[in-house]
């Protein structure tokens, strides 16, 4: 199956690889296929930045301190149980094993076991009581995010613009709502302080024409009209002097990258 002719499965594998739940094989194939088309990396890169967003909506929660009684109570039971062990190794060694020695030894064991059983089921009620007011604070938060996810700028079309070696140095997105396009920046590239990077629209016939001149955050937006980027088949920049260059002279210094720009469905 060719994943970049699947729209649907491309947005649930790039969704399931940024959470972090594509597993195994099938994480080194999506790997593997983000390498080799544009279209994959674009969508893995859209979705990281929509999970971010949860982290910045989402509230610390200091665990209370029953939580850390009960962890502290476990590992004392372990503990008792490796030490009970290790006597028990070393008992089986002696030449004069007793059986009242033994029975002390099991009656230790379950002492051990039957506290921290008792311990676990004491702070159950308690954990169980806090872990629905948490419950419920979390459900109030994701309502929240979903809401904000639902605010988010759509994306109708998409360009990961790769330098001569292949690599992603940018991603361009169009947002039809804000009438906007949003270039981030995904490598380390550098502009010197006299030096600007200039986005240009590559048609299909005619002369490159300008989008706009970048600033040098990692995170930039040029206003435009869906017009300006419908029937434009690959985007590219090019360093320019400070401040950009007229559209009508077109690049005069290096294009530095280049990528198809990408339409897909809302």
């Amino acid at each position: 199956m060719n994943l970049t002719q699947n729209p649907e499965l491309l947005d649930r594998l790039a969704a399931s690889y940024s959470l972090g739940t594509l597993h195994g094989g099938a994480r080194r194939r999506f790997e593997q296929l983000a390498r080799e088309y544009p279209q994959v990396r674009a969508a893995a890169l859209l979705w990281q930045g929509r999970w971010s967003a949860f982290s910045e909506v989402q509230t610390p929660v200091q665990p209370d301190a029953v939580v850390w009684t009960r962890i502290a109570n476990l590992l004392q039971a372990e503990t008792a149980k490796a030490k009970l062990a290790r006597q028990r190794e070393t008992a089986s060694k002696s030449a004069w094993p007793t059986l009242a020695w033994w029975r002390g030894l099991a009656m230790a064991g379950g002492l051990a076991t039957v506290a921290a059983i008792s311990v676990g089921l004491w702070s159950h009620q308690g954990l169980r009581d806090d872990s629905q007011q948490k419950l419920s604070a979390l459900q109030t938060q994701l309502q929240m995010a979903q809401a904000e996810l639902q605010a988010a700028p759509q994306i109708q079309y998409v360009a990961v613009l790769a330098d001569g070696k292949a690599d992603a140095s940018m991603l361009v997105t169009f947002d039809p709502r804000h009438q906007q396009l949003v270039l981030q920046r995904v490598s380390g590239f550098k502009e010197a302080d006299n030096k600007s990077l200039q986005l240009w629209a590559l048609p299909q016939q005619g002369a490159p024409r300008s989008l706009g001149v970048m600033g040098d955050g990692k995170l930039d937006q040029l206003p435009a009209q869906e017009t300006d980027v419908k029937a434009i088949p690959a985007l590219a920049i090019s360093l320019e002097p400070k401040g950009g260059v007229p559209s009508s002279t077109g690049p005069t210094g290096p294009v530095l990258f280049k990528g198809a720009l990408i339409r897909r469905d809302i």
